[in-house]
Formats: C-alpha cells, sequence, structure tokens
C-alpha cells in the first residue's frame, strides 16, 4: 500500500481540477496513482508533468520507439516497479517482448547510457559517453541527460512514496529480469 495516498478527485482545489484537466487533454493521458499523489502538491504536479515537454522533444531526437526504450531502461535500472510497468505497456502493446528487445549496435548504446545514469547516479564511464555523444549534438545530449534526470526524479518519487500500481498496468507486470537489471 502507498505510503501517500492518492488525492480524492472529488475532493480536490479548482485549480488542482484545472490542472489535472490540462494534463488529461493536452497529452490525452489519465491522471493516474502516481499523478493523484502528485496531486496534494499542487507546484509538484505541475513540475513533474514537465516530463511529458522534455519527453516529447527526446519522442524527436529518438522516434517514438527508441524514445520509450530510454525511457524503460532508465526506471528499469532504477528499480521502479511503477515506471518500469508503465514501459513495459507501451513495450508489449507496440508488439515486442521487453525480455528480448531487439536493438541494433547504436541503440543498444543509448539504452546501456540510460541505465548506466540510473545505477550509478551519472558517473558513468567516458568511453560511453564518449560513444553516446558521438552520436548526438551536444543540444541533443543536453536533452538526453536531463531527460535521463526527470525520468530518475519520476522513479525516486514514486519508490519512496511505494505508489500503487494502478489496475490497467497489472496486466504488464513483468515476470523476470531483463537486460537492464544490472544484477538486482
Amino acid at each position: 500500500m502507498a505510503r501517500i495516498q492518492p488525492v480524492n478527485e472529488n475532493e480536490i482545489s479548482p485549480s488542482l481540477k484545472q490542472a489535472f484537466e490540462k494534463h488529461v487533454i493536452e497529452y490525452g493521458a489519465r491522471i493516474t496513482n502516481m499523478k493523484a499523489t502528485l496531486g496534494h502538491s499542487l507546484p509538484s504536479f505541475e513540475i513533474y508533468m514537465e516530463w511529458y515537454v522534455l519527453y516529447d522533444e527526446i519522442k524527436k531526437i529518438l522516434g517514438e520507439r527508441l524514445a520509450y526504450l530510454y525511457a524503460y531502461s532508465i526506471s528499469f535500472a532504477s528499480n521502479c516497479p511503477l515506471c518500469s510497468t508503465f514501459f513495459r505497456k507501451i513495450i508489449i502493446d507496440a508488439g515486442e517482448n521487453p525480455e528480448s528487445l531487439e536493438v541494433n549496435p547504436d541503440e543498444n548504446k543509448l539504452l546501456d547510457f540510460g541505465s548506466s545514469i540510473a545505477v550509478s547516479q551519472g558517473n558513468i564511464s567516458d568511453d560511453l559517453y564518449n560513444e553516446v555523444a558521438a552520436m548526438y549534438t551536444p543540444q541533443q545530449m543536453v536533452m538526453l541527460i536531463a531527460f535521463a534526470g526527470q525520468m530518475i526524479a519520476t522513479n525516486v518519487f514514486s519508490n519512496v512514496i511505494q505508489t500503487d500500481i494502478d489496475e490497467y498496468l497489472s496486466d504488464y507486470l513483468p515476470v523476470t529480469k531483463t537486460k537492464f537489471s544490472h544484477g538486482k
């Protein structure tokens, strides 16, 4: 059970209700348990929902598939059950198996980069950094690193709160570890 329960949407302030509605309309997203928990603090909700803005930019750089795989690699390496399951759903719904992803060598470097940022708290090897930096512009690298930080912040929030997995994700819970487990 979550350490902090989500807000009751029938008892929220008009400003939070407006923020929730705007989020649902703008991103075609639902108010999940994590988002409803963030609803206890409107500024926190608004700041964390900026994730969507950066994720849209990441999709422009990487394409949709590699963007969600990148987010998954970070979430899995952060050992975040909620966020990992969210991205597992996207992967599975796209027709792939998260436990046996087929990626090319450049994609694999990027996914290793994302998971390494999470596992080593950003203290990654020069070799890995330089391999990925050779594939992207400095502006793109800044966005990739900033997105990893935002993804990790979301993972940390969900882990600390022990956010309950939303019901719509229950069929996507992992049964085995994937290549991003780093011995966990």
